[in-house]
């Protein structure tokens, strides 16, 4: 893990308003992550994780405070310039997969590239690079339903990593897959950070990720109780 800063939270705060009750998600929270890091956010629930995941992917914005990925102040970016962040620098896993269901794992996977204008070859060699490193190269042209979860869970990984972004938000990942698989996706998670260093940042309760989380960031109540490095 080196110390060059991919994203950095400075001081932030993000506020919602529930009816007459304002909930602070995140309370003056500042945090770097650096490139090659393989991190955990954990906590009991309401204490942030997701909140921050969603400021660093410029799906929200703080209250105050900042958010600098890549020494960019999102803030100060228009709509169309977060978009092509989140388009370009960086990718996501979410919890429910996010597939698009009429796409084959194939399409759902070339998806991000075929928006950044990648040529139809570079995308073919890429994305069945990269369905061969999920151990999914002979399920391309199945849809998300002819898939089980651990399956859909390996395209939502291959398509986060296919364009080679900044760094990897994984929000729960495996919370809806069974033991064996959860193993095998964080097996192949590590891999792509030691092999590739790619940077993972992920919001967990599972265990077996924090377990192999070289980072472990825990936060309560919107602040970051302890960050403990492991080696």
């Amino acid at each position: 893990m080196t110390h060059q800063s991919i994203v950095r939270l400075e001081d932030a705060t993000k506020v919602y308003q529930q009816g007459k009750v304002e909930v602070r998600a995140v309370d003056g929270l500042s945090l770097s992550i650096g490139k090659g890091d393989f991190a955990a956010l954990c906590g009991p629930s309401g204490s942030g994780k997701t909140t921050v995941l969603n400021l660093i992917g410029g799906l929200d914005v703080p209250t105050n405070g900042r958010v600098l990925l890549e020494n960019q102040d999102l803030a100060t970016l228009t709509r169309s310039q977060v978009s092509a962040i989140r388009r370009d620098r960086l990718g996501f896993v979410f919890q429910a997969y996010n597939l698009i269901p009429v796409l084959t794992a194939y399409e759902n996977a070339e998806f991000v590239l075929k928006l950044q204008g990648v040529s139809e070859q570079e995308c073919r060699d890429r994305v069945m690079g990269i369905l061969r490193e999920v151990g999914l190269e002979d399920l391309e042209n199945r849809r998300p339903d002819e898939m089980s979860g651990g399956q859909q869970q390996r395209v939502a990984i291959a398509r986060a990593i296919v364009t080679r972004p900044a760094i990897v938000l994984a929000d729960e990942p495996t919370a809806n897959v069974d033991s064996t698989t959860a193993d095998a996706l964080l097996n192949l998670m590590q891999r792509l950070n030691q092999d590739y260093g790619g940077t993972f940042l992920f919001s967990t309760h599972d265990h077996r990720v924090m377990d192999r989380a070289r980072r472990l960031i825990r936060l309560r109540d919107g602040k970051i109780e302890t960050d403990e490095v492991r080696h």
